[in-house]
């Protein structure tokens, strides 16, 4: 639509707070007129500000309305604001004018520029300029001023701005320590503005002083727990509350108490032996929390210096402290320390260090025979001190002044070889003191010298050596002096010496030294302590008679005589009764007065029927010879009986005869029993001797037991040969009785009477019921292996007789065999079999050959007639039941 023909209405408004403001409206009917007022105006009259509106109106019609404006108007938005400290935010000034500056002040008053890097200042556009505070401080609160200005006109608005600090926990760590039994400060700092309000929980209750006089919460916010527990360990809450804000906020802080090690030493004093490899263990048990590390002091040094030797070493976690090879230096104080967060605590541990003896020095004496006296000295260490004991042979000597002794000399007659005689001087003197023993011997003696044991001993061992005593003396000779012997029989002369140092031995008859050249038949034999005259045969009685030997040495000689003297056969011995029986009978005697200077060898025994030949036997004659048994004797038959001896000569005379009758035919003697344990505590054997059968062979023994409180177990025969009889399941610990009779054709003898204990019941096999008794596992074991056994015999039998069976099945498809007994396959292998020269083979049974003997018609097979005959062949490759 043209310009010229539409109506317009123009609206002028004038901003500001203008106080006089006056418009004209008029209404043009061509639209160029306005313009020019506008113009006009706006030069004459200063008009701030022209807004024109077109409206709408009818065709024709153009309305202008001009507002007139006096002042600038600011307004400041938000118009007042709270930060938090460190947060960020932003006022917008905005004008309602037209103005040329818009500037913002500070509460110092002072115009902030836009360096500024916390407090920053933007003009948005012509009406609207922001401002904008970073990461508030305390520093920035206050009243800010916003300013417009225009020329002529200024005006302003203001917003306090207030910071604000938030709840912030400047300390609170977690977790927080403590040692047991300490006033405990728990730590929870807060900031905030206004101030908060803390309040303590633990275990999401509130702490109230009230309840617990221990807890208090103090002015700082803190909470103090006086003489804290390790009970009071656990998470604790810190809150905060700044009720003006309704803020809240809280912090879980974790409390841990330490608590103080305690010690406790296995043993307060650890006792070891200083030996060769020996170790000692010094233990001690730490307890607290954290859990305390153990270390040992007063050995830091000894093991820095030992190090290299592996001296001392300690477990994992050093409660254990293992000293090697301990010596008596490591003696002394150990101190156990252990430490933790809470501190540290020691104990002391004494290692003891006992030393077995040990002998340090001993000297060994040489003395002569007739001396006035001479000390042998020993010395020992050891802790405890040892005790030092001397002995000789069998001989202990004690502290102090003591009888001496004399060994029997073998050239004197003593009847108790080595067994030493003492006198009534004060010869031997023993003297100790600390570690140190002297054993003194006076008027010295050959028989003193020998070796001499000084056994040191405490608490711990002992310790044993030997120093030896030489005595130097004359030759002393020992040995019988008197030889028998007989002609025909060569004859040894000995010449013992004792002499130190060794003797020179010669031996002279009539002067003579001998051999010489009228001895031919006399040789010597010579060791260092012994020479053996030997004469060869007696040429006549000259050679019996008198020898010399004489011993010499630097210290003196000594020589003695030996008399050879001719042997006799012996006397005869004494017969002193027969004890007769019916076919045996006892010769108690006593030996010979006289054995003919020579050993009896034998004695003859002789008895006969009067009026027949002697029978005779003869039996090697012992010390303890004194009875002999006579057997093969006739029942109620008298007899006649003698002795003699022999000996290298010779059998002496006979003794006189005595008669004795036996005894006519009657019942076996008792016999004589004797008892040993057989295998278990239960079980016992019972052995009887063969006795005297009474003339009439013994047919079989009848043997009867019982318990002293129970009755007669039933009677067990055993034939004539038997020697025992075992008893088993017996009761432990209960007397028994058991009677043993021999009977032959006349009767039965007297028992046989034996009584014994059988022993304790051992101890009883944990999880059995008792102790004999199976337990109901075993039974069953028992069981099944008796089945499995029955089925291999039932399987085996098959196999053998049927040809049938698990074993037959396994014959033919593993080892690809038929059984024993299996017949060929067909009459025409069995005819192959005989025509070649291989060797026929068969197994057979017992019980084929016994069914063949009793079949009667079959002959006794040759070397080619077959040991069977060919039967139709069987098929067993599909027989592998059991049957």
């Amino acid at each position: 639509m043209p310009q010229q023909s539409r109506n317009t209405v123009f609206l002028a408004e004038f901003l500001a707070p203008f106080p006089l403001c006056w418009a004209l409206s008029i209404l043009f009917i061509e639209g160029f007129l306005w313009r020019l007022l506008y113009i006009w105006l706006e030069k004459a009259i200063g008009l701030c500000c022209v807004r024109v509106v077109p409206l709408a109106v009818p065709t024709g019609l153009t309305c202008v309305l001009f507002l007139f404006a006096a002042a600038l108007q600011v307004q400041i938005n938000p118009t007042q604001g709270e930060i938090s400290l460190g947060e960020s935010k932003f006022f917008v000034c905005e004008v309602v004018g037209d103005a040329k500056d818009i500037d913002w002040f500070n509460p110092q008053g002072e115009k902030i520029v836009p360096d500024n890097p916390n407090i920053f200042v933007v003009r948005n556009d012509e009406v609207t300029s922001t401002l904008t505070i970073y990461h508030a401080t305390m520093d920035n609160a206050g009243i800010y001023k916003c300013m417009a200005k225009a020329p002529g006109q200024e005006a302003e608005a203001t917003v306090q701005v207030k910071i604000f600090q938030k709840i912030t926990f400047k300390n609170a760590p977690s977790p927080q320590e403590f040692n047991e039994g300490d006033d405990a400060d728990l730590v929870c700092d807060v900031a905030s503005s206004p101030p908060a309000e803390i309040v303590w929980k633990y275990k999401f209750n509130v702490i109230k002083s009230a309840k617990d006089v221990r807890y208090r919460v103090l002015d700082n916010g803190h909470l103090l727990i006086r003489s804290i527990r390790k009970a009071d360990e656990g998470m604790y809450s810190c809150e905060a509350r700044v009720i003006a804000r309704g803020e809240l906020d809280f912090r879980p802080i974790k409390v841990v108490i330490n608590v103080l090690p305690t010690i406790r030493p296995r043993q307060s004093e650890v006792n070891a032996t200083a030996e060769e490899g020996s170790t000692a263990l010094l233990a001690c048990d730490a307890d607290g929390f954290p859990e305390p590390t153990v270390t040992w002091a007063q050995v830091c040094e000894r093991v820095r210096e030992r190090e290299s030797e592996n001296k001392y070493s300690v477990n994992e976690d050093g409660s254990e402290l293992l000293v090697r090879d301990v010596k008596k230096v490591d003696e002394g104080e150990y101190t156990c320390i252990a430490r933790n967060k809470a501190g540290e605590t020691s104990q002391e541990v004494s290692l003891k260090v006992f030393v077995p003896p040990k002998i340090t020095f001993l000297n060994n004496q040489s003395a002569s025979e007739f001396d006035e006296q001479v000390t042998l000295t020993c010395e020992a260490s050891g802790d405890p001190t040892p005790s030092i004991l001397w002995s000789f042979d069998q001989r202990v000597f004690t502290e102090g002044e003591q009888a001496s002794w004399t060994r029997p000399d073998k050239y004197e007659v003593w009847l108790l070889k080595n067994v030493a005689a003492l006198s009534l001087d004060r010869n031997i003197v023993v003297r100790s003191h600390a570690r140190v023993s002297s054993l003194t011997l006076k008027n010295v003696q050959f028989t003193y010298a020998g070796q001499y044991l000084c056994t040191a001993s405490n608490s711990i061992g002992e310790d044993s050596q030997s120093m030896s005593l030489e005595v130097r003396y004359a030759p002393k000779i020992l040995g019988q002096v008197t030889v028998f012997t007989w002609e025909g029989n060569p004859a040894n002369i000995s010449c013992e010496v004792e002499a130190h140092p060794s003797a020179d031995m010669l031996w002279f008859r009539d002067g003579f030294q001998l051999p010489n050249a009228n001895s031919s038949n006399i040789k010597i034999y010579s060791t260092p302590s012994v020479s053996y005259l030997e004469v060869l045969s007696f040429d006549s009685q000259n050679d019996f008679g008198s020898y010399n030997c004489t011993a010499t040495n630097s210290m003196g000689s000594e020589y003695k005589e030996f008399l050879l003297i001719q042997a006799e056969v012996p006397s005869s011995p004494e017969i002193q009764q027969v004890e007769s029986f019916s076919s045996t009978a006892v010769v108690e005697f006593d030996e010979p007065d006289s054995s003919g200077g020579v050993n009896i060898l034998k004695y003859r025994v002789q008895w006969r029927l009067p009026g027949s030949p002697w029978n005779a036997r003869e039996y090697d004659a012992s010390d303890d010879l004194t009875k002999i048994t006579i057997t093969g004797l006739k029942p109620e038959t008298s007899y006649e009986v003698r002795m003699s001896a022999i000996n290298g000569k010779g059998e002496g005379e006979s003794s006189a005869p005595m008669s004795f009758k036996t005894e006519p035919v009657r019942e076996p003697a008792a016999p004589k029993l004797e008892v040993k344990v057989h295998n278990k505590g239960n079980a016992l054997k019972v052995n009887w001797f063969k006795q005297d059968d009474g003339g009439s062979p013994i047919k079989h023994y009848l043997v009867r037991y019982k318990a002293h409180t129970s009755d007669w177990k039933p009677e067990i025969r055993l034939p004539h040969g038997s020697e025992y009889v075992v008893l088993s399941g017996l009761e432990y610990n209960t007397e028994y009785e058991v009677h043993v009779v021999a009977e032959n054709q006349q009767g039965k003898s007297l028992p046989g009477v034996l009584s014994f204990r059988t022993a304790s019941e051992p101890t009883t096999v944990p999880g059995s019921p008792n102790g004999t008794g199976m337990g109901t596992g075993a039974i069953v074991g028992i069981l099944i292996v008796v089945f499995f056994l029955l089925l291999v015999g039932v399987d085996v039998t098959c196999y053998f007789l049927n040809k049938c069976g698990v074993l037959m099945c396994l014959a033919i498809n593993i080892c690809g065999k038929r059984g024993p007994g299996a017949k060929g396959k067909d009459i025409e292998e069995g005819k192959a079999a005989f025509t070649k020269d291989e060797p026929i083979v068969e197994v057979r049974t017992e019980e084929e050959n016994i069914s063949s003997q009793e079949g009667g018609g079959a002959t006794e097979p040759n070397e080619t007639t077959p040991l069977t005959e060919p039967d139709s062949p069987v098929d067993l490759s599909t027989d592998c039941s059991l049957v």
